[in-house]
């Protein structure tokens, strides 16, 4: 569907009957807490394929030919530009957050969140950069690699310790 669809709460599954583009459509239709249910489902969704064909990537890179290399690097560049569309809007929906990090300093911040958003930056970038050139077999493709372990360590760690509070959303 369209990004123009109409939203209908009587849907049974909110997530799953649009299409990936009407997130946009329906984070402005929806309340506060069920908008950031849907950027976070959607965010642990895509983050899942992108870090699996991330893994999968690497591993075609020693052992497949260039064909299966190539289809796992178009499958992980377009869910890693899913994953930094919806990071941007998970940290949207936080930005509070942030403003208070820069306001008041770190202070009882959790050091973790921000670990994970500094990686989730360095990420980005050297993905971004790697587009720009042949990037596999380079140091900053390794680079990004390494980082890219790291920073699914910390995300699955960030979400498990936040799992119980998206629970609790779905019953708001």
């Amino acid at each position: 569907m369209l990004a123009t669809a109409p939203f209908n709460e009587s849907k049974k599954s909110l997530l799953f009957d649009y299409a990936f583009i009407d997130i946009l459509y329906l984070c402005r239709k929806v309340n506060k807490m069920k908008r950031i249910f849907i950027i976070d489902c959607w965010l642990i969704f895509v983050f899942a394929i992108t870090a699996y064909s991330g893994f999968e990537l690497h591993i075609a890179g020693h052992f497949s030919t260039h064909e299966v290399w190539h289809n796992w690097a178009v499958c992980h560049t377009l869910a890693s530009l899913a994953f930094i569309v919806l990071g941007v809007l998970h940290i949207q929906t936080h930005r509070g957050w942030y403003k208070s990090l820069i306001s008041e300093g770190i202070g009882k911040k959790s050091r973790i969140t921000i670990w994970l958003s500094f990686i989730y930056l360095i990420v980005s970038i050297t993905g971004i950069v790697l587009l720009s050139i042949k990037g596999g077999n380079t140091d900053i493709g390794l680079w990004h690699y390494k980082m890219g372990i790291v920073l699914t360590i910390i995300s699955v760690g960030h979400f498990i310790k936040r799992f119980p509070i998206l629970r609790k959303s779905i019953s708001k």
